[in-house]
């Protein structure tokens, strides 16, 4: 292949670049070989007087998403793009400030934030260190406080946990209240839910997207098909379930009723989000590496009955459209520069995404990381 990039890790900045002779994937399929314009931050139409990349026939997919991840620096956002993680949607953060200083970075992963999330002072996060004790919400009167506070920390979405009924966590009025509250304020509602019974709490409570997905047992056909019927969208971040199992040893939950929780949401026509849960929190269940665990979710989805296109479109388009990010996810003129340039046919083969050459963070060009 010929091209004029640097080869190393360090990033660089050219104002225009044409991507000459690559396959794009238009989350269908991969297209006969083109051009793609880079301008800027931005994918542009005119070619002229940019710099040249010969893509040698290479397929070059949008930049992927990771629908659940936590941050806590920007050494978090450089492994996501140096694995070709373009956007990351954190699902819990703080302090604010911190959150504040990891947006917008200039060729650095693009981030969303729940910022702190909602929790009860009994529930299981509640013992996990530095925890703040902002994020806990002691009934369904202060449902409308938790929410407020978070609007004004600039929250993009809101993040509640629900526990197994009799747990001590967040009750159903309390959950019920948070999902309306956070509705009212116009922010969608991630929920935690890692076992059954947590799972039907968070769907009466109408929570828009579940992350995770149970280990107790494999969601029943009535509880798949009230997703259906509610039009609610799965995270369900196989790379932690599995991550669990493999901590805990002998003493460990199944990971089969997870992928089983998988391949019913999939068939039923639920839409499936790829995330992985990546974290360096301390206390967590598991910390998963940041950026190489979404090429592993790629390929636990696809092992648990997701089509190799269907898995890609869960780390581009579909991330894009349920979490209102207009302007990536696809490539097209006019939007974000987020471009992923790999070896290797991942329609035929998942494990491609691996064989990374060349990524674009809002236009910004790295090497994929080594080794």
């Amino acid at each position: 292949m010929t091209t004029s990039a640097a080869s190393s890790s360090e990033p660089s900045r050219n104002d225009k670049t044409a991507l000459t002779n690559v396959r794009i994937f238009d989350g269908r399929q991969l297209q006969a070989p083109g051009t793609v314009v880079i301008d800027g931050d931005r994918l542009g139409t005119d070619p002229a007087g940019a710099r040249v990349v010969d893509g040698g026939g290479a397929i070059l997919l949008p930049g992927l998403i990771d629908a659940h991840v936590h941050v806590s620096g920007a050494e978090d956002l450089r492994r996501l793009c140096e694995y070709g993680v373009t956007t990351a949607l954190d699902m819990a953060a703080w302090p604010p400030a911190l959150v504040d200083s990891l947006r917008n970075m200039p060729g650095l992963t693009d981030i969303r934030s729940a910022g702190i999330l909602a929790i009860s002072a009994g529930g299981t996060h509640a013992t996990m260190r530095g925890m703040p004790e902002d994020s806990i919400v002691t009934g369904p009167a202060d449902a409308e406080r938790f929410v407020v506070a978070r609007v004004a920390e600039g929250s993009d979405y809101i993040k509640v946990v629900a526990d197994r009924p009799g747990a001590e966590g967040l009750d159903q009025p309390t959950l019920n209240a948070l999902v309306a509250a956070a509705h009212a304020h116009r922010k969608a509602v991630v929920a935690h839910a890692a076992d059954s019974g947590a799972y039907a709490m968070a769907q009466e409570a109408g929570a828009d997207i579940i992350t995770h997905v149970p280990m107790d047992q494999a969601l029943d056909a009535e509880a798949v098909a009230r997703m259906v019927a509610d039009e609610r969208v799965t995270v369900p971040t196989l790379t932690m379930m599995e991550a669990i199992v493999e901590k805990a040893g002998n003493m460990a939950p199944a990971y089969g009723p997870a992928r089983a929780g998988v391949t019913a949401l999939y068939q039923a026509g639920v839409p499936v989000l790829a995330g992985t849960d990546a974290n360096r929190t301390p206390g967590s269940p598991a910390n998963v590496p940041h950026g190489m665990s979404l090429h592993h979710e790629l390929e636990l989805l696809v092992d648990a009955g997701l089509t190799t296109v269907d898995a890609l479109r869960a780390a581009t388009g579909l991330p894009a459209l349920h979490f209102g990010l207009a302007d990536r996810g696809v490539i097209e003129p006019g939007l974000r520069a987020d471009l992923v340039l790999i070896d290797g046919d991942p329609v035929a083969d998942i494990r491609a995404t691996r064989h990374l050459q060349r990524i674009w963070c809002g236009g910004v060009e790295h090497g994929p990381a080594q080794g």
